[in-house]
Formats: structure tokens, C-alpha cells, sequence
């Protein structure tokens, strides 16, 4: 095996901390990856890695080779691409996470434009409202909605999701339309949290200097986007969600927007991918659709 493939595989271990969790990302055999460990640590005569049951551990060398690592491949990237037209066809496995709701309808409706583009690319998407870890399960680039906590991934930010407020006819119809908050009390809230246990926000309203919650009551807590949207169509209560993603309901006559003056703060919408210093030109160019496809929705 060659010594930089070697390099590679140390750094996704170290990333995943686990021999069969890098194999299973980089694709190859878990034997493949053992011995590329074994190849590495013989030629630098030192152990890179404490192997137990359950976790792999750098050791003092190991850390320090691993930084090694990083600036080599880096340059080796760096080296590889500074001679290539920027127009020759894209290659490669290309992993990216979605959101749920902007997957189904905005992006993979637009994808096969993009992969007629480039038809050597091959592309993993996860689409889930779980916030995935962008390095340890091996991702490209991750699109984020909301505030983006991990200090350690470079943000590019694309925009901002506005936000409305919206019901089922039948259930307007049988509640009836609240036009104050104090006519809340008398209605329902879906509620959604990330984590199914943890206490749910109530209505979000800008008070004239800040965003506030007003507490309402829900019979039913969701961790999903298209749940929350089913849940709002079946009658269960309000939701206050992004305009894009509810606004071919509303057009269809299944949700209907109430109280435009209390609306939610609007979501920040960002690309986020790996702090180093180059970026694989397939996922640079798919970023740049991306952003080009959403920054006029945003």
C-alpha cells in the first residue's frame, strides 16, 4: 500500500476512532485497514495507536504524526489539483447530509441536472433532521439550519429561512383563527424538539425588542420535519415552520397561515465542511449549486 493511502487511513480512524467505522467509510476491508495501521507504525518504528475492545487512542506520537499527516495530505491535495483545468469532469464518492424537508423539495428534484454535469460523480446524501458529526462520519459538506454551535468547521452562510405560522382549515375551522397571543390559550401547539425527552419551546414571537417564547399546550411532540408538517395537516395544532417547505401545502388548500405578526425568528442557513486548508473540487463545485440553487429561495 502506498504510503500516503496508509496516511489517509490513519487520519479517518483517528476521525471515526474506530478500525471498522473507517473501513466502512473509506470502503475498504477492515484487514485493509489493520494492516495499513501496522505498515505505518513499522516504517515510523513507533505505536501510533492504543487498540482496545471498545475505542481506539492516539498515543504522544501518534498525536503527533497525526498532525503530520494532515499538512502532508493537504499538500499532496493541494499538489495534485494545481494543474487541472477547471473544467475536466468531476470524480469520486461525494457525501453530503440535508435537511429532510429541503432534500425532498428543493434539492433532489434539482439533482439530476447537476449529476448530467458530472456523470463520473457519485453521490452519497443523507437526509435527516439528526445533526450529524461532519467529521467523524465522514461527510463533505453538511447544509445547516439554525445556529451552528461547533466552533471547529469553517460556515459559509447562504441566508435565512423565513418563518410563518400555519394550521389545517379543519382545525382553524373548529377552534377557530386566533389573532392575539392571548388567544392562544385556547389552541394547540405541535411541538418540535431535535431530541424527544427535552422540553419543548412554546410560540416564538418578536416582542418589539427581542424574540420571546409564549407557553401553549400540545398533545403531540415531533423530532422530525415531515411529521411536523403531517401532524399540522392532520388537524393536531399550529407549527411554525420555514415558508419554503409549507408553502405547496398552503397553495394545495391543506394549510392555511394565521397570525403573520407573531412569526418565529427566521433560521440562518449555512454550508459547513472540515477545517482544512483544500477542499476536494467536487465538493467545491457542488457547494457552489447548492448555493446557487438556494440563496434565491432564502
Amino acid at each position: 500500500m502506498h504510503q500516503f493511502d496508509a496516511m489517509r487511513i490513519f487520519v479517518r480512524v483517528t476521525e471515526t476512532g474506530s478500525f471498522t467505522q473507517a473501513a466502512d467509510s473509506l470502503g475498504l476491508p477492515r484487514a485493509s485497514v489493520s494492516n495499513a495501521i501496522k505498515q505505518l507504525e513499522t516504517k515510523l518504528g513507533t505505536r501510533l495507536l492504543h487498540r482496545t475492545t471498545r475505542r481506539v487512542q492516539l498515543t504522544q506520537d501518534g498525536q503527533a504524526c497525526l498532525e503530520r499527516c494532515k499538512d502532508l495530505l493537504a499538500d499532496v491535495e493541494e499538489w495534485e489539483t494545481m494543474f487541472v483545468a477547471r473544467d475536466e469532469a468531476l470524480t469520486g464518492r461525494l457525501r453530503v447530509d440535508l435537511p429532510a424537508t429541503l432534500a425532498r423539495t428543493t434539492v433532489i428534484p434539482a439533482l439530476p441536472t447537476f449529476l448530467a454535469q458530472h456523470p463520473a460523480l457519485r453521490v452519497e446524501l443523507s437526509s435527516t433532521d439528526r445533526r450529524v458529526d461532519l467529521v467523524r462520519e465522514g461527510f463533505d459538506c453538511v447544509l445547516r439550519v439554525g445556529a451552528v454551535a461547533d466552533s471547529t468547521l469553517i460556515a459559509r452562510p447562504l441566508g435565512h429561512m423565513r418563518q410563518i405560522n400555519v394550521a389545517s382549515p379543519a382545525y382553524l375551522e373548529r377552534h377557530g383563527v386566533p389573532t392575539t397571543l392571548d388567544d392562544l390559550s385556547q389552541h394547540r401547539l405541535i411541538h418540535y424538539t431535535t431530541t424527544l425527552g427535552t422540553r419543548p419551546a412554546g410560540w416564538e414571537y418578536f416582542d418589539g425588542e427581542r424574540y420571546a417564547q409564549w407557553p401553549m399546550e400540545g398533545v403531540l411532540t415531533v423530532n422530525n420535519a415531515d411529521a411536523y408538517q403531517a401532524a399540522c395537516v392532520a388537524g393536531l395544532g399550529f407549527i411554525q415552520a420555514p415558508e419554503g417547505g409549507v408553502r405547496g401545502l398552503i397553495a394545495e388548500g391543506k394549510l392555511q397561515e394565521v397570525m403573520p405578526e407573531f412569526q418565529a425568528e427566521p433560521l440562518a442557513v449555512s454550508l459547513l465542511y472540515a477545517n482544512r486548508r483544500h477542499l476536494p473540487r467536487r465538493a467545491q463545485a457542488f457547494m457552489n449549486w447548492l448555493a446557487e440553487l438556494l440563496t434565491p429561495r432564502l
